[in-house]
């Protein structure tokens, strides 16, 4: 059977402020969802069955069983799949008028302006703080518009970036937070997180673009919603474009973009004399010259065995780190990625020393 447009977005069209002509706005508009976890996915299902006519989906990950608590529109059929193609699967299942593209290939400094180059609003769904900057920096440089959502345990944060605004663009990511951080920020595989939350900030993601493409209501200006799930509390910071300054102006941070390489430990191909198996680490276990140190930042986490230390990533610090040259260290965590850049960390602090990540982390030991 088949339907009409009208019949498919009657409820938009019939708000009065919206309409047909607003209708249309979102069919000719073409976007860009970088990261379709728990966000991504639940901002681009909406997008689409509003009537995006164009969405890209990038994303190089494949579903995984402790996904499908938040990322909701996966099913059990889709482990082991690519993100992107399960979900574009999805959005053609339930949105005739809509065009969906998907890419498998991590966004990296060297490919970001083949990948997303064509669309009109970039939507950052990821949970990558060097991929955060690096979307920022590249829509401040090309003048994109960045719709901004990440989570952190029980707060999730939303802005609409660089958004034109008379002589100038809005805000971006740098005017709120001008450096990276130096030492990585766990993610939720990490410190975990409630799956509401995640759909809250995936919808009002969605919300932005809708703003934004038809110029209905107040985008997120100059402005940082902060989401408190645990209280229902919301906080606006308001940012203020700092011209002056080197790390936010446009020119400073085409400077910035230039000197970083916006590595990922996510993405980054781990060195295996750096890495130390679960047989492995079965066999050493009981050894008395073996220090195991977990670096979860739950410090209540339930481990498969026992550790000679707790130090949550956060907190940890190779200057005051206590060595013994004469042991060996294994840091691990869930997934073996924040363990990994406590390691490179040590390593690089002290070069004789012998420690070793724990591969793929305590969830595959």
């Amino acid at each position: 059977m088949n339907y009409t447009k009208q019949q498919f977005y009657n409820r938009q069209t019939t708000l009065q402020n919206f309409g047909e002509s607003g209708q249309q706005k979102l069919q000719e508009a073409r976007i860009v969802i970088i990261g379709c976890g728990g966000l991504g996915s639940v901002a681009a299902v909406y997008l689409a069955a509003s009537g995006i006519g164009n969405i890209h989906l990038v994303d190089f990950d494949l579903v995984n069983v402790s996904n499908l608590h938040r990322q909701v529109f996966y099913k059990m059929v889709d482990i082991g799949k690519s993100k992107a193609w399960a979900l574009a699967n999805h959005i053609q299942s339930i949105s005739p008028f809509v065009e969906v593209s998907t890419s498998d290939k991590a966004i990296t400094k060297d490919n970001i302006f083949s990948q997303i180059d064509d669309y009109d609003v970039v939507v950052d769904c990821t949970d990558s703080l060097p991929t955060k900057y690096l979307l920022n920096d590249y829509c401040v440089i090309t003048d994109h518009i960045l719709v901004y959502g990440s989570l952190y345990k029980n707060d999730g944060y939303v802005s609409s970036f660089n958004i034109p605004a008379g002589p100038s663009n809005s805000a971006n990511l740098r005017d709120a937070f001008p450096k990276m951080p130096e030492e990585a920020v766990p993610n939720c595989s990490e410190v975990g997180t409630l799956n509401t939350i995640v759909g809250i900030i995936g919808l009002m993601q969605a919300n932005e673009v809708l703003k934004i493409i038809s110029g209905v209501g107040k985008p997120l200006l100059n402005q940082l919603l902060i989401y408190n799930s645990s209280d229902n509390s919301q906080f606006v910071l308001k940012l203020k474009v700092d011209k002056g300054c080197d790390n936010v102006g446009k020119r400073g941070i085409l400077k910035i973009f230039k000197k970083e390489d916006y590595i990922d430990a996510n993405c980054e191909i781990q060195e295996e004399k750096l890495l130390i198996d679960a047989k492995q680490l079965k066999l050493k276990i009981e050894d008395e010259n073996m220090v195991i140190i977990s670096v979860i930042e739950d410090e209540n986490d339930n481990l498969p065995f026992e550790v000679s230390e707790k130090i949550p990533f956060s907190q940890f610090d190779a200057q005051s780190f206590s060595i013994d040259l004469n042991k060996e260290y294994t840091l691990v965590c869930k997934k073996g990625i924040t363990s990994y850049t406590a390691t490179k960390i040590l390593i690089d602090k002290y070069p004789e020393l012998k420690v070793f990540s724990l591969k793929n982390g305590i969830d595959n030991y």
